[in-house]
């Protein structure tokens, strides 16, 4: 599949330079930054969760777990994972459970964890468990203009 059709369509909209790598199939975001060789700090990986009837996705490290509680403290009100039927409405050109990080492009809220900040480089899933787009962290910081950044995770 490689990188779905409305992430690379927004990349592109915002001439953000990016290259695509790929890698064996996993099913988390720790197998993918062990499989791809890349620091888990530097892998991005987004998780939703429903506030109401809105989503939100929350965008952290590989390497650290979302906090729900300091999720709640920046949105102000309690919030619960998506299931997984509703992340694949989000993300319909996406392979269930791979998430793009840049939630601009599929219309939906998000928030970024304060650790992304100064990465000199940021991976994120392409949209099939397979593909990882590269960007450095200055392109990163241009898609994430914008979004709130906040302490979202342990």
């Amino acid at each position: 599949m490689g990188i779905a059709l409305t992430l690379q369509e927004y990349l592109d909209d915002s001439h953000i330079a990016y290259d695509v790598t790929s890698h064996k199939k996993t099913d988390c975001s720790a197998q993918t930054a062990a499989v791809s060789h890349v620091p888990a700090d530097q892998l991005a990986k987004g998780v939703i969760v429903k506030w109401d009837d809105f989503y939100v996705l929350a965008v952290l490290p590989a390497s650290r777990r979302l906090d729900m509680n300091r999720l709640k403290k920046v949105i102000g009100e309690p919030v619960t994972l998506a299931s997984e039927q509703e992340v694949s409405m989000l993300f319909p050109d996406c392979k269930t459970g791979a998430v793009p990080v840049i939630g601009p492009a599929y219309k939906i809220a998000s928030v970024v964890d304060w650790r992304l900040d100064d990465q000199d480089e940021v991976y994120f899933e392409g949209g099939d468990h397979r593909c990882l787009v590269h960007v450095n962290g200055v392109q990163f910081d241009h898609l994430m203009y914008g979004i709130p950044h906040a302490r979202l995770s342990s």
